[in-house]
């Protein structure tokens, strides 16, 4: 069930077109219902627009601010005309890799690779038109010039949609979405969405295989509209802009077929969760077959030049982060030497790639003797599958708990990164005794090297689940890229900071 809860909000990662009747300019409805997106509808006309003065606006700063440190006040009206016209050539540039696509905007990490993409493509196109009129641009001009649009394009977006989310989160700026599948897979679609406001998907109401009220939808405040054939005119009732179809086997190819022909007078986008789930988007594609449009997975990268462009960079990355760490980490192991005898760094058996054991090296964080009290604090345990947490464990020391709180602990393993025995992203480094207990679907963490943070570090941490932590490991294995690497350094470095889920 979560699996395929989890379909659902994959293809809804991104904002669909929609439908609302007369928006204020706030984003609400006129009679106070929450706000939709329709096609056109003012708050997604005004988020692109926003959008595009953000990166024009990176571009002036970028290119003005590299003539302000190339030549400071001399005039040198060439690199003037450059400047003036280099915010048209970016929002250009940004629009032909379609930056200002709305499926593209607000969640997932497309929008940050088509900036990207655009920033490579106006090197290119700069030098080459550089080349074509034998003009000889000032390098210093250009090495700033496009690595600090490409920068602040970032930023601005960023900021830009996390204002979105906060907005969200008050209820303004919300698709209505009619859900269309069984019981139990709704409830569950609800859960995760209430957990995940951000996506802007409010459930409106749900038509079912059979009509009739249901009390689980009823108590969440969810009606059932209709049947399957009543899903357009559930669409007309409830204003909504969405309908979002649920994996389900009584609703064949023909059925959905006939839904999306029904839909079209209202408007509403449509969306499927497909039967295979926890797949990301770089893995897919649609291959047509005599006329039918068939999914084509490609197989997950467990070797090759990406993994090793990744195994240096990993190495590189750790190698320099223990020299400009180093001081912290000498005061760190000072302080836990003061706070409790024992020595200051923790040395474990962990499996990693290929179920080959390594040693790990962790601070210490607990009393010297914490591996022989396990076993009599295994009734206390919080955590549900194989793993042992307690919230409250007697073994912590008081720099223990401060440096477990901000995953300071984990520092030592950069040495592990370092050597090749992990990665700075990757799955949790499991237990040996963990692992002779693995399921056969569960040993496919092993495929690839453990790693310092992961989705389950930016996911909840110790609050998670044992189910959900092995489904995010899993993901990770299947849909590894350079690019979800970067992403999840970048939330790792929020939810340390946060302190949420530590203990």
């Amino acid at each position: 069930m979560g699996r395929l809860v989890g379909g659902i909000v994959a293809v809804l990662d991104y904002p669909g077109r929609g439908a609302l009747a007369s928006p204020d300019a706030t984003g609400r409805s006129t009679d106070g219902a929450l706000s939709v997106d329709r096609p056109g509808g003012r708050w997604q006309t005004a988020y692109l627009r926003r959008a595009l003065i953000l990166d024009a606006a990176a571009a002036v700063v970028a290119a003005f601010g590299a003539y302000l440190v190339r030549w400071g006040t001399e005039r040198h009206p060439g690199y003037l005309l450059l400047a003036s016209m280099f915010p048209l050539l970016w929002v250009a540039v940004v629009a032909a890799n379609r930056g200002y696509e709305a499926r593209y905007l607000v969640v997932g990490s497309e929008e940050f690779r088509r900036v990207g993409r655009a920033a490579l493509a106006v090197t290119a196109l700069v030098t080459f038109a550089a080349y074509l009129v034998e003009y000889e641009l000032s390098r210093r001009f250009v090495l700033i010039t496009l690595p600090a649009v490409a920068v602040l394009s970032l930023a601005g977006r960023f900021g830009l949609r996390k204002w979105l989310h906060h907005r969200r989160s008050a209820g303004d700026f919300l698709h209505r979405v009619v859900v269309v599948g069984h019981e139990g897979p709704i409830v569950d679609l609800l859960d995760r969405l209430g957990e995940q406001r951000y996506h802007g998907l409010h459930i409106v109401g749900a038509c079912l295989p059979v009509t009739g009220q249901r009390v689980p939808l009823l108590d969440a405040g969810i009606p059932v509209i209709g049947a399957y054939g009543s899903v357009a005119n559930a669409v007309r009732l409830t204003g909504a802009d969405t309908v979002a179809v649920l994996a389900a086997g009584d609703l064949g190819p023909e059925q959905l077929r006939r839904l999306a022909w029904d839909l079209e007078p209202t408007g509403a986008d449509l969306l499927v969760a497909p039967s295979l789930v926890e797949v990301a988007g770089p893995r897919l594609s649609i291959r047509p077959v005599s006329g039918l449009p068939l999914l084509h997975v490609e197989q997950p990268s467990f070797s090759g030049g990406r993994r090793f462009f990744k195994s240096v960079f990993d190495r590189l990355m750790a190698a320099a982060a223990l020299v400009l760490l180093s001081p912290v980490l000498l005061v760190v192991a000072v302080a836990i030497r003061i706070d409790s005898p024992g020595p200051a760094i923790f040395k474990q058996q962990r499996i990693g790639k290929d179920g080959r054991p390594f040693r790990l090296y962790k601070f210490r964080s607990m009393v010297v003797d914490a591996e022989a009290q396990r076993s009599n604090l295994l009734e206390h345990n919080d955590r549900d599958g194989l793993m042992f947490k307690m919230h409250a464990d007697p073994r912590i020391t008081r720099v223990g708990g401060w440096i477990r709180r901000y995953s300071i602990d984990e520092l030592p393993q950069l040495v592990n990164v370092a050597v090749g025995q992990m990665s700075l992203v990757g799955p949790r480094p499991p237990l040996p005794d963990e692992v002779e207990k693995y399921a056969d679907h569960v040993r496919r963490r092993l495929l690839v090297r453990p790693g310092l943070t992961g989705l389950w570090q930016v996911s909840g941490r110790a609050d998670l689940s044992w189910e959900e932590s092995i489904r995010l490991d899993l993901r990770y294995v299947d849909n590894w890229s350079f690019a979800f690497d970067l992403q999840i350094l970048w939330k790792t470095g929020r939810a340390v900071l946060g302190g949420s889920g530590a203990y």
